[in-house]
């Protein structure tokens, strides 16, 4: 997978990114809503980003891509994961770079991409009914609100 947009490049992962995943992951945004995504090491990152590799060729996935700045800069990743009810869109952008559009920027091009991909004619958005930056974004994106979990 390659997805370029203006300011961004969605790609497949590879091993030498564990150390940004790992650096990523430790925000208090990810430890407040997604605590199963934070690494506490390099090597806990690098066995997810391995175990994520591997998952490209296969039907089930997860399919989890890194969303790098133009300059090759890992600032989040985007996903498309088996949920109950079909396949649910997830992403994340670090701290450092919120508030700057490019969640939204990255969500927009790779919706249409994959679900393409994955003949898929819809992808549920589901978020922490607290987490209110993702719900403006699926509004955005749907007009819909999106499913949220309490």
């Amino acid at each position: 997978m390659r997805i370029e947009t203006e300011r961004l490049l969605i790609t497949e992962f590879c091993e030498d990114m564990a150390e940004a995943v790992h650096r990523n992951s430790l925000d208090e945004d990810t430890r407040r809503f997604v605590p199963d995504e934070v690494f506490e090491t390099v090597e806990d990152a690098r066995e997810t980003v391995e175990f994520l590799i591997s998952r490209y060729g296969e039907e089930d996935g997860p399919f989890v891509y890194p969303v790098l700045l133009k300059t090759g800069e890992n600032i989040g990743y985007v996903q498309l994961v088996k949920a109950d009810g079909g396949w649910e869109l997830g992403y994340h952008i670090a701290k450092a770079y919120t508030g700057q559009g490019y969640a939204t920027e990255a969500v927009k091009a790779f919706l249409p991409v994959t679900a393409a991909k994955k003949e898929l004619p819809e992808i549920l958005g589901i978020c922490l009914a607290e987490n209110a930056a993702a719900a403006r974004l699926c509004y955005t994106l749907t007009g819909k609100a999106f499913r949220q979990k309490a």
